[in-house]
């Protein structure tokens, strides 16, 4: 059976860095519950839906931006995932530490975009500070934790087992593995040990065209991310990791739902629901979590599926 983890990073933007205090209100709407004039399709829909499937969703929630507008709309985001049942686990975009009302730390006057332009004992204090954030709001335990943007470093690992989080999912080979320093030479595939923690990477897979890619609702066509899934549990694979985000339903103005994404994200649910027993849905609270291993290959996707997906993101932007 392959253990497959359903991950959202949940985040907010105010489109720019002016003005952010006028804009918050609207921005929490459009990018949290995701309001269209057929629906919902952000994070109460999502969480929603992987309910309704019996399936259990990963939501990484990013905990800094509440230093600049306070813990209460950290805890509407927390319960929103809560009361559906799901695992809330640590997301850091440090683009908010500048924008404190009260900064954690010295030295904070201007932006850094990843973790990895923090110390390690700066890192140290954002981790320990967003944890933190999340349980008081209730949470429950944090175990895992995702960079923002993929910005991590072997100082991030360090800092993670030191603050006593075992798991982490920052790991992309197609986004700033290289920088990050871990693993160099190798790619991470599947789940392994890493600097003192489990790492869980992001799955990627060749396309048909031979580039790397990694598996996101909104980058992925449905036959893509089913076929990976059977491949994957073909070859005996440990984990695989998708990705999506809060807001990825919406189109680009986020005023619209993005219709094949939402049929991508509705497919998916259905055909794990329906795969049970082949899939094991699961979070990083479950005590049975498969064990690190050797690396695999990257997974393979043939052409015509490539030129599938290729077809509906045309369509996508163009209609979306």
């Amino acid at each position: 059976m392959l253990n497959v983890f359903l991950t959202t990073d949940v985040e907010l933007w105010c489109d720019g860095w002016r003005d952010i205090d006028a804009k918050f209100p609207d921005a929490f709407r459009r990018y949290i519950y995701g309001p269209t004039p057929t629906g919902e399709v952000g994070l109460r829909y999502q969480a929603a839906l992987l309910r309704e499937h019996g399936l259990t969703g990963v939501f990484f929630v990013e905990a800094l931006f509440s230093g600049r507008f306070g813990l209460e709309p950290l805890s509407e985001i927390v319960g929103l995932v809560r009361e559906q049942g799901h695992e809330v686990q640590l997301h850091l975009h440090t683009e908010w530490v500048d924008e404190w009302l009260v900064p954690p730390m010295a030295e904070v006057e201007r932006k850094r975009q990843f973790m990895r332009n923090w110390t390690f004992e700066q890192q140290q204090i954002l981790i320990s500070e967003g944890r933190a954030r999340l349980e008081k709001v209730g949470s429950g335990t944090v175990n895992c934790h995702r960079a923002g943007s993929f910005g991590f470093n072997a100082d991030t690992l360090r800092a993670l087992a030191r603050c006593g989080i075992a798991f982490d999912a920052s790991y992309d080979a197609c986004h700033g593995a290289r920088e990050s320093g871990v693993a160099p030479g190798r790619w991470l595939t599947d789940v392994c040990s890493e600097s003192g923690v489990v790492e869980f990477p992001m799955t990627v897979y060749r396309t048909g065209t031979g580039r790397l890619r990694h598996a996101q609702i909104g980058a992925c066509s449905s036959s893509e991310i089913e076929g990976l899934l059977w491949s994957a549990l073909e070859a005996g694979q440990r984990s695989f990791v998708v990705l999506t985000h809060n807001f990825e339903l919406l189109n680009a103005a986020k005023d619209r739902a993005d219709d094949v994404a939402v049929a991508r994200f509705r497919r998916l649910c259905a055909f794990l629901s329906r795969h049970r027993d082949c899939f094991r849905v699961r979070g990083f609270n479950d005590p049975a979590l498969p064990a690190p291993g050797p690396q695999p290959e990257p997974l393979r996707s043939p052409l015509w599926k490539t030129a599938w997906r290729n077809c509906e993101q045309v369509y996508r932007r163009r209609y979306a």
